[in-house]
């Protein structure tokens, strides 16, 4: 329309919506803008990238399957006769996209776990409102529904692009359906079994039991749901034994139901039987845990909001049998007043705050999944699977458990959320602060982290030394992990908190964001490196007791050369003039702040 035309019809009038829709989009809206995923509001970008990159994995396996596919031609010359991929190999192809859906939507889940079920927010802020509790429900409900289905989508919709080319299938029409509805049916049947799960636990435990349970819960679903992804090469190694001997194991992982719903529509009457059977279980499977939970759920939503109105009896009870531990504690690691306060602070925080633990709860499933997947070793005799303990992975795993340990603690300190009481801070070391006492404050996180990730280092090496196979040395051996695990741990500290210039919780957030494929880059170079150097320098320890006491050396001179490097980034940061409330570095002074 022309200008004229368009000013004739008057103001723009925004179309009305119904409580439902404000409703629908408000529960959207809280998916990516919660505190779980972002105190400032600033998550919807990185939820957005997240789900971008969740159709990639798919899409790269796809392209990558066209060389199989497609043979090399030697020369112009000759042409190579179009062979394809043995059958086996192409079950395993088709394997991994059901994988991948059932692992995607099952960490979809898991993530926004809380969010599926009314809040104390929610009740204080919409309970107020003259809106019914039915429309309320119903708007969740639908909410979710778009929240699953979405990401089910966008999770698998780039690989059938691809895959149709990628493999030339000789009756594309069944192909494409049976893919489309196999990753379709795995992901829907990962989610609704995780929200039926959660659903009976807070019918059957209540609101109080299952706050207690539920950080250790996700914990294991993660671990369970990464660990079925990183031992996909193993399984498709075992897959046509497993199949054709119809073990009893491929009735109990779920991705093996959803390849027979896939081979069913490809083969049609010529497919084995076995995955007939596979189809069926597929399909019972799916309906029982949708209708499951949708049973469940009303009942558990009702529940926990009649709870959380009703609120809960706070109980104190003092933990008499940690004291002598604690005693103990104030007189070697944190004598100063200044360490024992911001220690203490960390441990309330973490008990006080959800969202840190569940930091801690994704950092600790991916690591004991990676962990599981290398120290496991799965082979099939007598078609059967056979579980064995790999010397080789149990060396490896100090490295494992240290890095990820001391990865997430860095993280969790890392992320801002308590900002508003950060004053206190201010108002103890002055302005600008005092470098005694801002070096004291900041040597406690280091303490916590070095404890801890030690500890469970430590846990981990008694743990496998009960089931370690008899190839692994003993004392020697065990001394020489007890040095590598204390060293690990404190130079990965040292490491990761180098540059660390505030108390744990209270940081700002980045002026930039930080970019995601730099971030995994990371991981993907400290971590291989980390994995290593742990075991190498354990088998040249065992080698000789004298590269004990140099390993000792090593580790206290690098500690110590890392320590004085740290005291100049935290004198260089005393030094500077602070910013005033609301002052922006860059405009005004070009981020020069001496």
């Amino acid at each position: 329309m022309s200008l004229n035309t368009q000013a004739a019809l008057g103001p723009v009038r925004q179309p009305e919506r119904s409580q439902v829709s404000h409703l629908v989009h408000h529960f959207l809206e809280r998916f990516f803008n919660h505190e779980t995923a972002s105190v400032d509001g600033d998550a919807k970008a990185r939820m957005v990238l997240i789900a971008c990159a969740a159709g990639l994995p798919g899409f790269v396996v796809a392209m990558y399957l066209w060389p199989i596919y497609h043979p090399m031609i030697i020369s112009p010359h000759s042409k190579p006769p179009h062979v394809l991929p043995s059958y086996w190999l192409q079950v395993n192809h088709h394997f991994f996209f059901v994988t991948y859906s059932f692992v995607a939507m099952g960490l979809a889940v898991v993530y926004e776990w809380d969010m599926f079920f009314p809040d104390l927010l929610d009740v204080l802020v919409l309970g107020a409102l003259p809106i019914s509790r039915r429309r309320i429900f119903l708007a969740r409900v639908a909410a979710i529904a778009v929240l699953v289905f979405g990401f089910l989508i966008d999770a698998n919709f780039l690989a059938p692009m691809t895959l149709v080319a990628a493999t030339d299938p000789p009756n594309m029409p069944r192909f494409l359906v049976g893919h489309c509805v196999s990753v379709l049916m795995a992901g829907l049947f990962s989610a609704a079994a995780i929200l039926a799960f959660e659903g009976m636990l807070i019918t059957i435990l209540g609101e109080r039991l299952f706050q207690r349970i539920s950080l250790a819960v996700q914990g294991v679903m993660v671990t369970v749901l990464v660990i079925v992804l990183l031992l996909f090469p193993v399984l498709s190694g075992v897959t046509p034994a497993l199949l054709q001997s119809h073990s009893a194991i491929a009735m109990w992982l779920p991705p093996y139901w959803f390849l027979g719903v896939d081979q069913w529509f490809l083969e049609g009457a010529s497919v084995l039987p076995v995955y007939v059977t596979l189809a069926k279980v597929a399909c019972v499977g799916t309906l029982m845990a949708a209708g499951i939970a949708t049973a469940t759920y009303p009942i558990a939503y009702f529940r926990r909001e009649r709870q959380l109105v009703e609120g809960s009896v706070a109980r104190s009870r003092a933990r008499s049998g940690l004291a002598p531990l604690r005693w103990l504690l104030h007189r070697t690691a944190v004598r100063s007043p200044e360490r024992r306060a911001v220690y203490h602070f960390i441990q309330q925080t973490l008990q006080r705050v959800p969202r840190y633990r569940i930091y801690l709860v994704l950092y600790g499933g991916v690591g004991l999944s990676i962990l599981v997947a290398t120290v496991l070793r799965l082979t099939v005799r007598n078609g059967r699977l056979h579980a064995e303990i790999s010397a080789d992975g149990i060396r490896a795993s100090i490295g494992m458990v240290a890095f990820w340990a001391v990865a997430g603690l860095r993280t969790t300190f890392g992320s801002p959320g308590n900002r508003q009481g950060s004053w206190i801070w201010r108002f103890l070391h002055g302005s600008p602060p005092q470098f005694a006492f801002t070096l004291e404050k900041l040597l406690a996180a280091r303490v916590w982290v070095i404890m801890s990730s030690t500890a469970l280092t430590i846990s981990t090496i008694a743990l496998f030394h009960i089931i370690a196979p008899a190839e692994l040395p003993g004392f020697q051996s065990t001394i020489a992990q007890l040095i590598v695990a204390a060293g690990m741990c404190l130079l990965l500290t040292d490491f990761g908190f180098l540059h660390v210039v505030t108390a744990p919780f209270t940081g700002g957030a980045p002026q930039t964001e930080d970019n995601l494929a730099f971030t995994l880059l990371r991981f993907f170079t400290f971590f291989p490196l980390t994995v290593w150097l742990s075991e190498a320098a354990e088998q040249w320890i065992e080698a000789n007791w004298l590269h004990a006491g140099a390993a000792v050396m090593m580790i206290a001179v690098a500690h110590l050369w890392l320590r004085w490097k740290y005291r100049d980034v935290v004198r260089i940061h005393c030094d500077q003039i602070e910013l005033e409330e609301g002052e922006d570095d860059f405009p005004m002074k070009l981020g020069l702040r001496y």
